[in-house]
């Protein structure tokens, strides 16, 4: 079973490479684009066949190394 993991930041959290990347189309003449907010994704192989026991441990995954609980937050995907 895969997994995948969206980490991005908490609304408030200011985001100075999502606001580089605002910058950046803009100067490439990309209009119409408003905040711009960048956060990363990991994909997890599991060997955990049923669906409610990989989503616990991506869970456990998530709030003990993938995101930082003050000002991330993220999104599981099972596929």
């Amino acid at each position: 079973m895969k997994a995948k993991v969206t980490v991005t930041l908490k609304h408030g959290v200011l985001d100075p490479q999502g606001k580089a990347i605002g910058t950046a189309l803009q100067t490439l003449g990309f209009e119409g684009v408003g905040e711009v907010r960048q956060g990363k994704l990991i994909e997890l192989d599991l060997e955990e066949t049923d669906p409610a026991k990989a989503k616990v441990a991506v869970e456990a995954m998530c709030q003990r190394l993938l995101a930082n609980m003050v000002i991330e937050n993220y999104a599981i995907e099972l596929v």
